[in-house]
């Protein structure tokens, strides 16, 4: 199964990073047949030092003027003559296990386009994650896919690869809805397997402050999908928000000290005002007895 894998790291200004990310590939149990960095131009002296470090390794570095991370990660893949393709970040890693877990998803099942698992971050927080996967409707609410992702080479090209004038963020997420709206599922290892790497500099938080306007223009390059299945979306969303207020909800009732903010209407909101009221009184009434 391993010669069939191919690896495209993306790297740009990720100084010895990128080299952690080598290595884990490197280590895998399933090994990977090809293994290409690609660097979106980078112009620090460590991470020009890193590269020539990974080449004198034997491992191929490709480079390019500074186009996006889209770009670079259809460079790389175009350079591969295997059939599974895989990407990661140069900035995480993949567990020891990864490759052979996810292309054995796609080796089960034709109907399944791309596979990744669950996340572990490390950085300046430590949780594990658990992105769903699913098909298209499932995708359409929010992305359910880390970007660190195998998929077969074939399906990169029928789709056209990932857009590359997604500069700005959510490049992966198009990248994935294109796969979905071909039918099928991208499924998930319900183990985290990859090394997320967190940082408040990173290009997934920055994309986050846009998220409203990247959204929309998910919505304007797939809107057929959207109008097919607008009721599956909407309720989505709507999940999501239930659950965040919930957690908010919950959060604030336990400590006082927190200012409960605008109450809002329409939205869940003034219902959720009333049960945070109800219990801090049911709090300090107990505390005035005791």
């Amino acid at each position: 199964m391993g010669s069939g894998i191919g690896v495209v790291i993306t790297s740009y200004n990720q100084g010895d990073l990128v080299r952690e990310a080598v290595d884990s590939v490197l280590d895998q149990e399933c090994p990977a047949k090809e293994i290409v960095v690609v660097d979106d131009g980078s112009t620090e002296r460590d991470s020009l030092g890193s590269l020539a470090l990974i080449e004198r390794r034997g491992v191929r570095v490709l480079r390019q003027a500074n186009l996006g991370v889209s770009a670079a990660r259809n460079a790389g893949i175009a350079s591969l003559r295997t059939p599974y393709v895989a990407v990661l970040d140069g900035d995480d890693m993949y567990a020891r296990a990864f490759l052979g877990r996810t292309v054995a998803l796609l080796e089960a099942n034709v109907d399944v386009v791309a596979a990744s698992s669950w996340l572990a971050t490390i950085g300046v927080g430590e949780w594990v994650v658990r992105p769903t996967g699913g098909r298209l409707a499932d995708f359409l609410p929010r992305n359910a896919c880390p970007a660190a992702a195998v998929m077969r080479r074939r399906a990169w090209a029928q789709v056209g690869g990932y857009s590359e004038d997604l500069r700005q963020g959510f490049e992966d997420w198009d990248f994935f809805l294109k796969l979905l709206e071909l039918g099928g599922s991208i499924e998930i290892v319900p183990e985290p397997l990859v090394l997320y790497r967190t940082a408040p500099a990173s290009a997934n938080v920055r994309s986050m402050t846009q998220r409203l306007e990247l959204y929309g223009q998910i919505i304007d390059r797939h809107a057929p999908a959207f109008t097919d299945h607008a009721r599956e979306a909407l309720l989505g969303l709507e999940a999501t928000a239930i659950r965040r207020l919930d957690s908010l909800e919950r959060l604030v009732s336990a400590d006082r000290s927190l200012d409960l903010g605008e109450v809002t209407y329409g939205d869940g909101g003034m219902a959720a005002a009333v049960r945070i009221a109800t219990a801090r009184q049911q709090t300090s009434a107990t505390d005035d007895r005791l």
